[in-house]
């Protein structure tokens, strides 16, 4: 009951975002209409983006949480890199429309623009964001979903570009100036195009299998030398990650004199203590017997963590 209200949890963060971001859309194209306000428009245009975008995030946590099977043995958490790729995509294309409108402003007539009611819109969108973003980043690093961690990422521009309007609104009621509507537009759009950049970044080193983070092969090196009396080496050692799911494997080499009964038991130790300090994850390991060529590695390793590697590993992770 519980893994299962666990596993569901993204779905329902997903979809209440989802929910949320529909009716902002809604509530800021109204009232930046009403205001005249280019930068809220500008901010409602992003809003549709964050509608499509979260789409495709729900759509992609919903088909990663389907148990591996014969046409996917590692599972299905690959989809949520392509969820954060649409979501870059749909971000950049966003940008480029609050570019244009923003140009269009600034070389066209002067627009009268009501600061009052797009404070309201922008200030509502604010405070909602930062309630989401809070919650989906909390449960995108519980359950290591990419998809909601990109959601996150982009609700928490959300929040800064609430802020950037709300300045630039400000400063138009201050000065008289309507300049700065579409000048914050455009800085914006700058903000928008770096969050893209940075979601392409993250989304392409998962697609190329990208090995797992030092302090991940930390909690490894940890355990095979918590198994020094038992092993003598491994190598061979390759990691990456399938959306929230961690894959692991190596070959470990013990003592040519051991029989498989005896040597079974000594894997599965090290896979099971892998897998526990690392939730979220699959390890597989094979066994070898010991040919001493990687034996002097492994004791550089032991005295490493020795002598105070292990610790840190213990702080970073």
């Amino acid at each position: 009951m519980g893994h299962e209200h666990a596993r569901d949890a993204p779905v329902r963060i997903a979809a209440i975002s989802l929910a949320v971001t529909a009716a902002l859309l809604v509530l800021k194209l109204v009232l930046g209409l009403i205001s005249g306000s280019i930068a809220v428009l500008s901010d409602a245009v992003d809003s549709g983006t964050d509608l499509t975008a979260g789409a495709a995030a729900l759509i992609s946590i919903r088909i990663a949480a389907q148990p591996a099977d014969e046409e996917h043995p590692y599972g299905h958490g690959k989809v949520e890199t392509i969820s954060a790729s649409v979501a870059a995509t749909i971000i950049g294309i966003g940008g480029g429309v609050v570019v244009f409108q923003a140009i269009r402003r600034l070389v066209g007539a002067e627009h009268e623009i009501d600061v009052g009611v797009g404070l309201i819109a922008v200030t509502i969108a604010a405070v909602a964001n930062i309630v989401l973003a809070f919650f989906m980043r909390r449960e995108a690093t519980r359950s290591h979903s990419m998809a909601l961690s990109a959601e996150a990422t982009h609700l928490r521009t959300n929040v800064v570009q609430a802020g950037t309007i709300i300045a630039g609104l400000l400063l138009v009621a201050i000065t008289g100036e309507e300049v700065f509507d579409p000048l914050v537009a455009l800085g914006l759009a700058t903000y928008m195009g770096w969050t893209a950049i940075g979601l392409v970044r993250v989304a392409a080193s998962e697609m190329m299998d990208a090995a797992l983070p030092g302090h991940d092969l930390a909690v490894i090196h940890d355990v095979l030398v918590a198994h020094r009396h038992e092993v003598r080496g491994f190598h061979r050692l390759r990691t990456r990650r399938a959306g929230a799911v961690r894959h692991i494997d190596m070959h470990v080499l013990v003592d040519p004199e051991l029989t498989v009964t005896q040597v079974h038991p000594i894997s599965d130790s090290i896979e099971h203590e892998i897998e526990a300090r690392l939730p979220g994850t699959i390890a597989v390991i094979h066994v070898e017997p010991d040919d001493g060529l990687h034996a002097e590695q492994f004791e550089a390793l032991v005295q490493e963590r020795a002598g105070g590697g292990q610790e840190t590993a213990r702080t970073d992770s």
